[in-house]
């Protein structure tokens, strides 16, 4: 299979070669701090779209139509709407906390990007405690939604942060319970490590039931986490007005809302990458015409293929399913998933310890 690491090697020597070691790592900072930023950029203006043409395509209708062959840059129109916008803060507001609110909401999810494997040989940092620093650093996002809230001087947006961050604070013990499953099969938490492991198979079919079961709760709670619907109770347009960004306009209301898209990625980049197997093409056992076959499909095109398909799923889940009661929310959580979970996780350490998985 090809690998990046031709290119990347030969834009380290280069730099090396060129500049002072000091100056050469601080270059590789800045390309690598440029690249995320692009791919935010382009992730944004391709999910939205992507949103509101599935959205039309259930609901029987055209969406945007407009703006560009078949209204595909109609998302680029709503960029430059909301950069020309003028950006208002309202009276009695912490002014501090409500204009640092959405950069922390970019930060977190920009350095969730950092153990992500995009392709083979092709990941900005491969820590050996990737899955761990992924749970911990997707925490920070509940801290600039309450940030948002409480910093708005509205009683609209302190609701709406509150039950986000009962909402975030109990799904994330599902998603880690889901998490922990893959670890357990693959003994490392080392992204690059998981993804190797799945050479011959990807755990989704070689963890058996478990696996599945893992992955189902996953993917509930990697929706309630991101507060999509039908757990946007943290919006809750009807109820709510907008939630912990009601107050927000102009390019801070754009911050929050490129983070949201941002985040969706990243949890189905997780998600493909812990039970997809990431970048890995799909491999059969000792089939070795079917693997040898499936190589030849760049790794690149792997991972985004199985991550989009996970951000279809949720899309899916949004326009299909109605929004959830709080209590109803909850209760999902706390008397279904958390219980289900904590089982599974020990029937799936049985496995590995006995080696029943393929």
């Amino acid at each position: 299979m090809w690998s990046f690491s031709k290119l990347t090697d030969l834009i380290h020597a280069w730099l090396y070669e060129t500049f002072s070691p000091a100056w050469a790592l601080a270059l590789e900072m800045v390309m690598v701090g440029v690249a995320a930023i692009g791919l935010f950029a382009m992730l944004g203006l391709v999910l939205v779209i992507m949103e509101r043409k599935v959205s039309a395509y259930m609901q029987i209708r055209l969406g945007p139509n407009r703006v560009g062959p078949k209204g595909m840059l109609q998302s680029l129109a709503d960029t430059l709407k909301l950069l020309v916008k003028e950006g208002m803060t309202p009276n009695g507001v912490d002014r501090v906390l409500f204009n640092l609110a959405p950069l922390v909401a970019m930060i977190a999810a920009m350095l969730l990007l950092a153990p992500i494997a995009f392709a083979k040989d092709f990941q900005i940092w491969d820590l050996n405690i990737g899955v761990l620093y992924i749970t911990a650093i997707s925490s920070l996002n509940v801290i600039a939604i309450l940030m948002a809230g409480w910093s708005s001087n509205n009683k609209y947006s302190l609701l709406g942060a509150m039950r986000s961050g009962a909402q975030i604070v109990s799904y994330e013990l599902s998603a880690g319970l889901s998490i922990l499953t893959i670890v357990v099969l693959s003994g490392s938490l080392q992204i690059s490590d998981i993804v190797t492991s799945q050479s011959n198979g990807w755990w989704i079919f070689k963890g058996h039931i478990p696996a599945i079961i893992a992955f189902v709760i996953f993917l509930i709670a990697a929706t309630a986490e991101t507060n999509r619907a039908p757990f946007d109770m943290a919006e809750a347009e009807s109820e709510l007005t907008g939630g912990f960004h009601t107050e927000y306009s102009g390019m801070k209301f754009a911050l929050f809302f490129l983070a949201e898209y941002i985040n969706v990625f990243v949890v189905c980049a997780v998600g493909a990458t812990l039970f997809l197997g990431g970048w890995m093409p799909l491999h059969i056992g000792s089939l070795d015409w079917f693997n040898h076959a499936m190589d030849y499909i760049p790794s690149s095109i792997w991972f985004f293929g199985k991550t989009f398909f996970l951000i279809f799923v949720m899309m899916w889940f949004r326009w299909t399913f109605p929004r959830l009661r709080i209590d109803q929310l909850l209760t999902l959580e706390w008397k279904y998933l958390l219980p289900i979970g904590m089982v599974n996780i020990l029937l799936v350490t049985v496995i590995a310890i006995l080696k029943w998985h393929f």
